[in-house]
């Protein structure tokens, strides 16, 4: 069996980003002296928000790579779809911070989940043309 090496390569690097925001939301709760949820403060919120949105997202596309790689997807497409999910996971927090109508909105937020459903959507489209019985 292939071992999915390239999308191990990518889940590091993004398990490195999700300590980070972990981190993040950490040092917010605690300088704000917050135990739970956000006490209405409008950048813990957005922190814990991309957070969970990271966790919300990233480890089914993952699973579904590392399964298309394991299966022989050549390195091509393994390599855009987790270099495009990095991305767009690097994107998404530019966005959060980002105040509405700014390109910073529009490039962070709206192309980060943009770019993060597309990939889903490839992945999973890549998954079932591969394993669907024929």
């Amino acid at each position: 069996m292939h071992m999915p090496s390239i999308t191990a390569f990518y889940l590091a690097i993004l398990a490195l980003l999700y300590a980070a925001l972990a981190l993040q939301v950490a040092g917010l709760r605690r300088r704000n002296r917050v135990l739970f949820g956000d006490a209405d403060n409008g950048r813990l919120r957005a922190a814990i928000r991309v957070h969970a949105n990271f966790i919300e997202y990233v480890p089914i596309v993952v699973l579904l790579v590392a399964l298309l790689e394991t299966s022989g997807t050549p390195a091509t497409r393994v390599h855009l779809l987790m270099g495009g999910l990095l991305l767009a996971r690097l994107l998404h927090p530019m966005g959060m911070y980002a105040r509405p109508g700014t390109w910073q909105f529009a490039v962070g937020r709206v192309g980060g989940i943009v770019l993060t459903i597309t990939i889903l959507i490839s992945a999973a489209l890549g998954a079932l043309l591969r394993f669907w019985p024929i």
